[in-house]
């Protein structure tokens, strides 16, 4: 049976019900899952009216539930009142209230197992009183939240950027960056690289946070005492993590390409260089129970109600959700039960045991490998 996607409406005052009407009507959606938009049938009409003749026609399946989805429909699920009042690219209360509960009634229905992923459109900060990454970390931590577990990384085919702090003000930055927080997230980035996208081995470049890599203590010693140390412990754990690089001539040189993702120290570092050479990436909240991605633009008031929006974010967005989903069925099921050891004899014939692996290492021998890493340990 196909997979239920959530897309939650986002600012209803935002691009967010046009990119998710643009990004349905491409037929292939309905192949391989059964949407439901939690929104308002009322409110999508008149986002509908601003989007010209081709789109007059749409219809929607009012359902109460996601398991009244249909195949081949537009589901959708009514989260809030029809008088909504609607002012295209105008930041409200009554909007932020609106995104909030949309958000909300999906989150219920993931936790009760109804819909098997999560894709959101932009909303206002304000509605969460932070970003949907902090707000989603709350609702479905696996661990202790000390350092947020969960990580914000921006992908674009093979280009991934993560970030040690999500939204946190530049002046604030320093005071979050330790060695305790790096390690965190390239855990957390190691550990979905490999269940939810396949990569056996993945090598990790690791910024750095001073000019010029703090050119030997010169421009800041963030490098030599925390950044440092961090990737040194990283590859104690079996982690390929590389670093720290300055961050000016890592993406414009083409260094990017030697690594399946960048761990960037804060949010322009990463996000800057990502959406100069992609603006159709997709926004992906690793380290949570769920399957949750995003469009990797914000409510794009500017445009609202002017049929400029681009929806290739978006669809994108509903594509990654269910590459996602099925890369961790693959690897939950492949690892669920893992091959015990074998007893061998040496040379001498002494029994010693090893570990069965049919798996097959990818990328090939580009780097060195981490000193004393225990990764086939």
């Amino acid at each position: 049976m196909k997979p239920i996607v959530a897309i939650t409406a986002g600012d209803t005052n935002g691009v967010g019900y046009e990119v998710i009407i643009k990004a349905l009507l491409n037929g292939y959606v309905f192949e391989i899952m059964r949407p439901v938009v939690y929104g308002n049938a009322a409110v999508a009409k008149q986002h509908i009216q601003t989007l010209g003749e081709d789109y007059r026609n749409i219809t929607w399946n009012i359902i109460d539930a996601p398991e009244q989805a249909k195949d081949g429909r537009l589901n959708l699920i009514s989260c809030y009142t029809d008088n909504l009042p609607v002012t295209m690219g105008t930041a409200t209360a009554e909007a932020n209230k609106a995104a909030k509960a949309s958000l909300e009634r999906a989150c219920r229905d993931l936790k009760a197992g109804k819909v098997q992923a999560l894709v959101t459109a932009p909303i206002n900060k304000e509605a969460l009183h932070g970003g949907h990454t902090e707000w989603l970390a709350e609702q479905f931590k696996v661990e202790s939240l000390e350092f947020n577990d969960s990580l914000m990384m921006l992908c674009a085919g093979n280009l991934r950027v993560a970030l040690v702090c999500n939204h946190v003000a530049l002046a604030d930055v320093p005071a979050h960056i330790s060695e305790e927080r790096i390690l965190a997230k390239l855990t957390l980035l190691n550990r979905s690289l490999k269940r939810d996208f396949g990569l056996e081995k993945p090598h990790i470049a690791v910024l750095a946070l001073n000019p010029h890599a703090g050119d030997a203590g010169l421009l800041g010693k963030e490098e030599e005492t925390i950044i440092m140390p961090a990737i040194a412990k990283a590859n104690e754990q079996g982690i390929w993590a590389f670093g720290p690089y300055a961050a000016d001539g890592f993406f414009g040189s083409g260094r990017f390409t030697h690594f399946d993702a960048v761990l960037a120290m804060y949010h322009d570092q990463g996000l800057i260089p990502f959406k100069t050479l992609d603006m159709t990436g997709v926004n992906y909240t690793a380290g949570l129970s769920i399957v949750r991605t995003s469009p990797d633009h914000g409510t794009g008031y500017d445009i609202a109600g002017k049929n400029q929006a681009d929806e290739r974010s978006m669809r994108n967005a509903l594509f990654m959700a269910i590459d996602v989903l099925r890369q961790r069925e693959e690897y939950d099921a492949l690892t669920a039960n893992p091959l015990p050891f074998i007893v061998r004899g040496d040379r001498e014939g002494k029994p010693r045991r090893e570990f069965i692996d049919f798996k097959t290492t990818t990328g090939g021998n580009r780097f060195d490998r981490p000193a004393e890493s225990k990764e086939n340990e």
